[in-house]
């Protein structure tokens, strides 16, 4: 090497890293490299693992560091390792929030030390080990309490005067020690990931289940608008269907200019009500509330109502104003132009919507309009919401997302958002990592067996499942999908199983869908006839063909069923006829086993053998078992892994089966159900 090679300085990353011997890698749960945060629900444990590792054999210690952003100490937890340089721990997120967490790895030098002392055999090379072994302790020992320090300087004592070569490897082997020496011994060159973050929110966002209604059509008589205290006499009905969140769509003033007739006619009588939709006009804006259903005070009185039956009222928050909306003439530089100097309306080829204009986010006054919008938002968090449905986020920036969630949350920790983003996958994907608490999905469309299989397998256990909450549909005041229209009655039973039982989180519009509403508006369309968007319905809710009882008895066996509350433990079992799918969910350690069946076939009695992986179900190979169907109460003695299934469409369109021992969690506050 030359003189002036050996002169040249050593860069600064070599400087400040030459000590680090320790790699950390792939760490999970990771979102984009960290770019963002994991979720989970209070009380859960965050599992996070890691490959740990450094050159040569010594051997390594491994924490993971945490702490809630409220917090100002950092906690640890050990990591085990799992073999081949894998390390995994968990810690509990005890409190709703953002939380950090990192791994921090070093060489374990006592651990070292006592791994290599263990193979030293010839007595004179075991007294020189055990004195090293002495200085790596006493070291240890000046880091502890004055009762740790004394034990632990009587031990290194021990090991410098100690003769004996077996008594020495009796007294450096002690776990006891080890373990307390370890404590405090010095983490010398450790190396730390950088710390990823999680979003802990309540336990609403991963068990809900929903019930959409339009507030006007509650009238006692018909003709009349509804008000908040209409609302108010139906909790009881919504309640007994099981239902833990009632949504509304908007409840602001409706702009009359351009307001659209019943179907959507672009032309509209004196009479005709407009879309909820088209938000605002010079009786208020988005913090109003339409004079015919009530006042602010009423509204606060349906909440506390709602409340006290179990029940969170939802509130839709959409980014668009009617023409006539104060904020058009206030804050003009809020719209787009068309070429003609008019204002856009929104448009969705070939859909046109007329009444509605939606914000110009590109604005040079964007800052204002971000700030308005939060503004929003934060003033019905007032009147005492937590919860809002967001209609179409997709076609709002990603940006203005990710800082009015934060910004929320940030205050308000508890307030939720589902995301109503029919939409392609990446984009539907994208929002929630901006940070919705739930997420529509593609269930509307998924009809047949490997349809529904492929989906839920990648929505319960593919990579989105640590940041992506699906909350499922059967229809919507938007979508009458093909199947409901002509399904008939084991249809829309069959539909409201899948939704209940394969997701968490669910909901439907109602009445529309327990008085099983199913005619289009014209043949292709997936929009309702004398559509509740445009008018006033008149709902026969006592209507002896209703869903209602059958509604409740799902609803009731998901609220008394831990294994239904979560989505992770999905697993789906072969059945030899493919109108027929069965599937599985298990509580955490199995306390708690569901298997559904469900004949996807409305017209006609299938039957077929069903093939049943028995690890998920906590059922030993060749074990007799009886299956409680929940549905129908009846009971059935079952063997082993095979077992034949027939379900008639006109009588069930499902099995909900309860596997033996399995004790249901005991939930309050909904009416019992007499099949258990």
């Amino acid at each position: 090497m030359s003189a002036r090679a050996r002169q040249m300085p050593v860069p600064q990353l070599l400087a400040s890293s030459g000590r680090e011997r320790v790699v950390i890698e792939n760490i999970s749960p990771l979102i984009d490299c960290g770019r963002f945060a994991v979720k989970r629900i209070v009380g859960e444990q965050l599992w996070v693992e890691a490959d740990c590792f450094a050159d040569s054999h010594d051997l390594l210690a491994c924490v993971i560091k945490y702490r809630h952003d409220d917090d100002a100490e950092w906690r640890e937890s050990a990591m085990a390792a799992q073999g081949n340089d894998r390390w995994r721990a968990a810690f509990t997120v005890d409190r709703i929030g953002v939380w950090r967490f990192g791994v921090v790895a070093w060489i374990d030098t006592l651990r070292s030390w006592a791994h290599d002392f263990a193979r030293r055999i010839e007595p004179a090379d075991v007294r020189v080990a055990a004195r090293a072994g002495a200085d790596l302790i006493a070291a240890a020992a000046r880091r502890a309490t004055a009762i740790e320090r004394a034990q632990l300087e009587a031990w290194a004592g021990q090991l410098r005067e100690e003769p004996d070569a077996e008594r020495l490897h009796e007294l450096a082997l002690d776990a006891g020690l080890m373990a307390l020496a370890s404590l405090h011994a010095r983490r010398n060159a450790a190396v730390r990931s950088a710390y990823l973050r999680a979003v802990v929110d309540r336990p609403r966002a991963r068990f809900s289940t929903w019930y959409e209604m339009f507030p006007r059509s509650c009238a006692r008589e018909p003709g009349l608008h509804g008000t908040f205290d209409d609302v108010c006499s139906q909790l009881d009905y919504i309640a007994q269907m099981g239902f833990d969140v009632l949504y509304l769509p908007p409840i602001h003033p409706i702009g009359r200019e351009r307001r659209k007739g019943r179907n959507n006619a672009v032309v509209a009588t004196a009479a005709d009500v407009g879309s909820p939709w088209a938000i605002g006009s010079d009786e208020g804006d988005h913090k109003a509330v339409h004079p015919q259903l009530g006042t602010h005070a009423e509204f606060r009185r349906l909440l506390e109502a709602a409340r006290g039956r179990g029940i969170e009222i939802a509130l839709d928050f959409a980014l668009q104003c009617a023409p006539d909306h104060p904020y058009v003439s206030a804050h003009p530089q809020w719209f787009r132009r068309r070429a003609d100097g008019s204002v856009q309306y929104a448009e969705n080829p070939p859909k046109k919507y007329q009444d509605i204009y939606p914000f110009n986010f590109e604005s040079d006054d964007w800052q204002a309009l971000w700030h308005e919008l939060r503004d929003i938002i934060t003033f019905w968090i007032g009147q005492g919401v937590v919860l809002f449905r967001v209609d179409n986020p997709h076609t709002k920036p990603f940006a203005f997302w990710q800082w009015v969630i934060a910004e929320t949350k940030r205050e308000h920790p508890d307030v939720l958002f589902l995301s109503e983003a029919f939409t392609r996958p990446k984009v539907m994907h994208r929002l929630a990592k901006l940070g919705f608490s739930q997420s529509y999905t593609y269930f509307t469309w998924r009809q047949t067996k490997r349809e529904l299989t492929e989906y839920f397998t990648e929505l319960a256990h593919g990579p989105g499942r640590e940041y992506f909450r699906p909350n499922c549909w059967p229809n919507t005041p938007d979508i009458l999908p093909a199947h409901l229209q002509s399904g008939g009655t084991p249809e829309f039973a069959l539909r409201l199983v899948l939704a209940a039982t394969l997701a968490a989180n669910y909901g439907i519009y109602g009445p529309a869908f327990e008085l099983k509403e199913h005619i289009a508006r014209e043949p292709g369309s997936e929009e309702y006839l004398n559509s509740e968007k445009y008018e006033i319905r008149n709902w026969e809710r006592a209507r002896a063909d209703s869903l209602a009882a059958f509604i409740g008895r799902v609803n009731r066996i998901r609220h008394s069923h831990e294994a239904l509350q979560s989505d992770g433990s999905l697993h789906f079992h072969p059945v030899d006829n493919d109108m027929l799918i069965c599937y599985s969910k298990a509580a955490p350690g199995q306390a708690d086993v569901i298997l559904t069946v469900v004949n996807l076939d409305h017209r006609y009695v299938q039957s077929g053998w069903i093939d049943l992986d028995l690890a998920p179900l906590a059922l030993a190979p060749g074990a007799s078992y009886e299956v409680h169907d929940l549905l129908s109460g009846a009971r059935y003695s079952w063997h082993g892994s095979r077992n034949f299934v027939r379900l008639d469409p006109a009588v069930a369109p499902a099995h909900i089966f309860h596997l033996p021992g399995r004790a249901p969690s005991a939930v309050s506050g909904l009416p019992p159900d007499d099949t258990h």
